[in-house]
């Protein structure tokens, strides 16, 4: 059996690679899309919103909260929706700074690159 050696990582590369896990499905950026469009927290119907059932919009939505991206407050029978803007602020710093890293200086190889040694 293997183990994912996940505490061999650095805080930020764990949370970098969940962030980016959580949002590879189209959904879920449609999601923090839709609640970024509205400034505000959203009770209601986000299925409306998405051409998705119920159900799947919230396992969408629950994936999204337990990364805590987004929070629900329940309201009576309703939960507000809205998005957890202070960790999307740091995810945004972290992937920045990982993007550029990435992109500093170095050689370029690509398709095509004669100087690429690949």
């Amino acid at each position: 059996m293997t183990y994912a050696k996940t505490t061999s990582f650095t805080p930020e590369q764990q949370l970098l690679a969940r962030v980016a896990k959580a949002l590879a499905h189209p959904a879920r950026v449609a999601i923090i899309q839709f609640l970024a469009s509205k400034q505000t927290c959203i009770s209601g119907d986000i299925a409306a919103e998405l051409p998705l059932s119920r159900t799947t919009v919230s396992q969408h939505l629950q994936e999204l909260k337990a990364l805590d991206l987004i929070r629900g407050e329940i309201d009576g029978l309703t939960v507000c929706y809205c998005l957890n803007t202070e960790l999307l602020r740091q995810v945004q710093q972290q992937f920045t700074a990982f993007f550029d890293e990435a992109t500093r200086g170095g050689a370029v190889c690509g398709p095509g690159d004669d100087a690429c040694a690949c």
